[in-house]
Parts: C-alpha cells; structure tokens; sequence
C-alpha cells in the first residue's frame, strides 16, 4: 500500500532538492566566476534556479505551521546574521554593506526573515490598512539589498496569501522574477537576467507537494547547519582558486 507520504513530494524532499541545487549553483559561482557564456555553465546556472523558489514556498508553509510565529522570526533572524557572514566570505562580498554595490549585499536568508515577518504584518488585527501598506513597502525596500532583492520578499508573501490558489502563487511569483530578471539584464548581465527565469523549472515540484513535513523532523536544523558550512567551503575554494577577491556582484 501507498502510504500518503510516498505519494508526490514531501516537504523534506523539496528541501533536499533545493540543497542540492543551492549547492550546485554556488560552486559553480566560485570556481567560474565572471559571468562565462559556456553552455554546460549556463545549464548548471539554470538548474542552479530551482532552489530559491522552493525556500521562499516553505517558508510560507512554515508561517502557516509554526505553533509560536515569534520564535520562528528569531531563528529566520539569528539564521539571517550568521547567514549574511558566510555568504558574503563565501563570495568574497564586504561584511559591511554598500561599500562595492547596492546589490546581492547579503543572503537570500534576510528576505525570508522579511516575508514571514510581512505576513505577520498583513494578518495583523490590530494594524490598519494604510499601516499595512506602509510596512510592506518598508520591508520590501529593506530587502531590495539582498540575494533575490525585494522580488523575493514579494514572492513570499503572495505565497503565504495564497495557500489556497497555486496557480496565482506560481503566477506571482514568475511576474516578480521577471521584474528581477529585467533589472538583472539591464544592471547586471543580460544572459544571467535571463537565467533567472528558470525558477519556472521549481512549478512541476511544488505541484507536486503533498503537504507533509516527512518522516525525518531534523531537516530544519539540518538545513540551518548545513547552509553557512557550504559557503564557508564555498569561501575556501575561491581563496585557493581566485584569491581573496570577489566573485560575483556586490564583490
């Protein structure tokens, strides 16, 4: 008999998907950096894309779950601080932001600390609409510096506010990348703009979540431990390969 968790993905399973495609796509940063035009590069770069989306989707389901929201928001954040630190040695970033850039300053953490944070902020009772409105603009300006900008803020929070209508998360989701992918195009790189948009390769994953957690309740931790030990290897192979130089915007 099928048991309910072998049946499409579990959330641990998305999360391991998103670990091994995090991981793929940051190595590749380190050891070929300056944005290189071969096509096995690119290819990796795209599959590269599927990790952020599957995030920003947990973290939402991980709003929707948690017992004490409170809690929640002060590991994303603590997770956000030491997540800033190994992304930025991992990438050869300045510690201390806006010294190089205004962009990629710290890691994709600070959004998702941010998006939980904006659904607090929207489901709130006691705030009024014109403060809503306000917050969210704030927050999605203070995550404008980060890995994926405000666009992932964004992201979020449309999924978290709608649970129930995947076709208008995946929707959203892909308009705001879009918007990031044409500032990407114009700042940045015009090839990589583009490669953004392969977060469209994460929609037939996420379809297929089945709403469970899985049968391995350490994953969270797992991840917390694993995500700044992969950069800080990360930083290690730039520095023997490169040198303590930067390898990639906001370096």
């Amino acid at each position: 008999m099928i048991t309910e968790e072998e049946k499409g993905l579990t959330g641990n399973k998305l999360k391991l998907i998103a670990i091994l495609s995090m991981t793929l796509d940051h190595v590749i940063c380190v050891l070929y950096p300056n944005y290189p035009t071969d096509w096995w590069i690119i290819a990796l770069h795209i599959l590269g894309r599927v990790a952020a989306p599957i995030f920003w989707f947990m973290v939402s389901e991980g709003y929707h779950y948690t017992r004490n929201v409170k809690k929640y928001l002060l590991r994303l954040f603590v997770f956000a601080v030491i997540g800033h630190f190994a992304y930025n040695f991992a990438f050869g970033i300045p510690f201390i932001p806006f010294k190089t850039s205004y962009f990629n300053q710290t890691s994709v953490i600070w959004p998702l600390f941010l998006g939980v944070l904006g659904l607090v902020v929207v489901n709130s009772e006691e705030l009024k609409q014109w403060q809503k409105t306000l917050l969210v603009f704030l927050l999605a300006a203070l995550a404008f510096p980060s890995d994926w900008s405000s666009p992932a803020f964004l992201v979020i929070l449309y999924m978290g506010q709608n649970r129930d209508n995947f076709k208008k998360q995946m929707g959203m989701m892909l308009l705001w990348i879009a918007v990031y992918s044409a500032v990407y195009a114009i700042f940045i790189n015009p090839l990589y703009g583009i490669i953004q948009m392969g977060v469209a390769l994460t929609i037939p994953l996420l379809k297929n979540y089945n709403g469970q957690r899985g049968s391995f309740k350490g994953m969270k931790y797992f991840f917390y431990i694993y995500y700044p030990f992969h950069l800080v290897i990360c930083g290690i192979i730039r520095i023997l390969v490169h040198g303590n130089i930067g390898v990639m915007i906001g370096g």
